[in-house]
């Protein structure tokens, strides 16, 4: 089964409650977590490595909080969860490591290989700006990976 992680759950959630914010405001980890009822600490960690991966900016002082680094409609899903769990994998020799006793023999490595480009292409079309949107091709892209 081809399952997003919660913190790349978590991510998309931010990402959106910003992109949906009135002039661009910030907003702090505190108000994400409290509206979606996350764990303060987990959604604190998911949206610094946002600031670290360059899609989120954060801001200190009493006005401070977290805003997109661009427009929403220039992030795109795979974008975000690439920045939590890192590149897309379908098998374990998804990766350069080639790290599988049937690497050499494999008669499928290369069709789930295509088939793991067709998922990234497919999130890479889907854009914050469309969740927010709650666009229903974006409904549609999401859940052909969470199934």
């Amino acid at each position: 089964m081809l399952r997003l992680s919660k913190k790349a759950d978590y991510a998309l959630i931010a990402m959106k409650h910003l992109a949906i914010r009135p002039d661009a405001a910030s907003a702090s980890a505190r108000e994400i977590a409290e509206q979606y009822d996350i764990p303060i600490e987990l959604m604190a960690k998911v949206l610094q490595r946002l600031v670290r991966t360059g899609l989120l900016v954060s801001t200190q002082g009493t006005r401070g909080g977290y805003t997109l680094s661009r427009p929403s409609a220039a992030i795109s899903v795979a974008d975000v969860i690439e920045a939590i769990d890192g590149p897309f994998t379908v098998t374990a020799c998804s990766t350069e490591k080639n790290s599988c006793d049937q690497y050499g023999k494999c008669s499928i490595r290369d069709p789930l290989w295509q088939i793991r480009e067709r998922i990234v292409a497919a999130l890479g079309t889907v854009t914050i700006a469309e969740m927010a949107n709650d666009n229903v091709a974006t409904a549609s892209a999401v859940a052909v990976v969470r199934r």
